[in-house]
């Protein structure tokens, strides 16, 4: 691991305070991105190794600096935040669509779960799991959806590929072989939980 390009990578993490795409990295510090995701996933490791309080992650194709999780508890306290909701299980469904079947219409989703889930789908744009990624080409151009890197973050996943594999989905059992899948989903989520009660 280069000394240099760890130091200013650690300086754009921290300043960025968001995930930064790797090519933009790659571009701006002047060395190729297979360099920038080496150095990544090197800094990632010694960060939990000498368990620092802090955490750098390689989320898919971008680099992010935040906090540990084990000291999520200390930093609320500290904070005086209010501890997430967990995801009700309406969302956890809608969730699990989006992620294994993106990028999806909200009409798919409906589909496949048998309910209207425009609130659903509402609130998890809002909490920022989900983002709307473009318009198909089609009557009334309706949006399409897919997981954001706050989602992998949750899940404790650095990327898609990660998520525990699904069963075969067809016809009116879709909801029910989802469900092994979505209480996978739900396991990481212990310590960061995120959240929408509602009914649809």
């Amino acid at each position: 691991m280069k000394k240099e390009i760890a130091s200013a990578l650690e300086a754009v993490l921290f300043a960025a305070g968001e995930s930064v795409p790797i090519a933009r990295l790659s571009l701006v510090l002047g060395v190729d991105e297979e360099e920038i995701v080496k150095t990544v996933d090197e800094l990632g490791a010694l960060y939990k190794k000498e368990k620092r309080g802090l955490r750098i992650l390689h989320l898919d194709d971008k680099a992010q600096m935040c906090s540990s999780p084990e000291h999520a508890g200390v930093i609320s306290a500290c904070l005086e935040t209010r501890k997430p909701p967990m995801l009700s299980p309406p969302a956890l469904e809608t969730l699990a669509v989006v992620a294994y079947f993106q990028p999806v219409t909200r009409a798919y989703i409906e589909q496949v779960r048998g309910v209207d889930s425009s609130y659903t789908v509402g609130m998890l744009t809002e909490r920022g799991l989900i983002e709307e990624c473009g318009r198909l080409e089609a009557p009334g151009r309706p949006a399409i959806f897919r997981t954001t890197d706050a989602f992998l973050r949750t899940m404790g996943v650095t990327k898609l590929s990660e998520l525990p594999p699904l069963p075969e989905v067809s016809g009116g059992e879709g909801i029910e072989k989802l469900q092994s899948a979505i209480d996978k989903l739900t396991k990481p989520q212990q310590s960061e939980k995120p959240d929408i009660g509602e009914g649809g």
